[in-house]
């Protein structure tokens, strides 16, 4: 039995539901979402409430039963809320800017980098931290992940673009450790 999955999602009065053929369709005050629910998994909703179910006894149903309840509160809360991702900024010269819809990284290369916002995410810079927002979940991380991968934090100096709240663990340089041996 899932934990996840037995809890009923409770629709707030601002956002409409429809039960589709295989999928659930949200619309908020900040946007409209679609998760497609898997065949083993039944969706019925019930007093302003979604309840998931597994169609049969199967590992599938089980292991799909706890994610489809999952992907349909990230929409819910994506419709209503939305999500946000920051990243810092640490080094030398690194700067983050906007041109329109558009962040431009200065990161230690030789040019600077042109990264076009996906449909549905916002960009927005203040001083060395980039914030993502948008209302799916799934693309704000993504998002964010392609943007740390372009310069991650080395563990000497630290440079490099973490996460807000992210502990990188540092390295000793070559003078402690040379001198550790003796």
């Amino acid at each position: 039995m899932s934990k996840i999955g037995k809890n009923p999602i409770v629709i707030p009065d601002n956002v409409e539901v429809l039960l589709g053929d295989r999928e659930l369709k949200f619309k908020g005050p900040k946007g409209a979402l679609s998760v497609r629910i898997p065949n083993e998994i039944k969706a019925e909703m019930k007093d302003k409430s979604i309840i998931f179910q597994p169609k049969n006894d199967s590992k599938q149903a089980r292991a799909s039963w706890g994610t489809a309840r999952s992907l349909a509160m990230n929409a819910l809360i994506g419709v209503t809320e939305g999500f946000e991702k920051s990243l810092e900024l640490e080094g030398v010269g690194y700067r983050a800017s906007l041109e329109g819809q558009d962040l431009t990284l200065n990161i230690g290369f030789s040019h600077p980098l042109k990264i076009p916002a996906p449909e549905g995410i916002v960009f927005s810079v203040s001083k060395n931290v980039i914030t993502i927002s948008g209302i799916d979940k799934d693309l704000v991380g993504k998002t964010a992940a392609a943007i740390r991968a372009l310069r991650k934090v080395e563990p000497y100096k630290g440079k490099g673009i973490r996460y807000q709240g992210e502990v990188i663990r540092r390295k000793a340089g070559k003078k402690v450790a040379g001198t550790a041996t003796k």
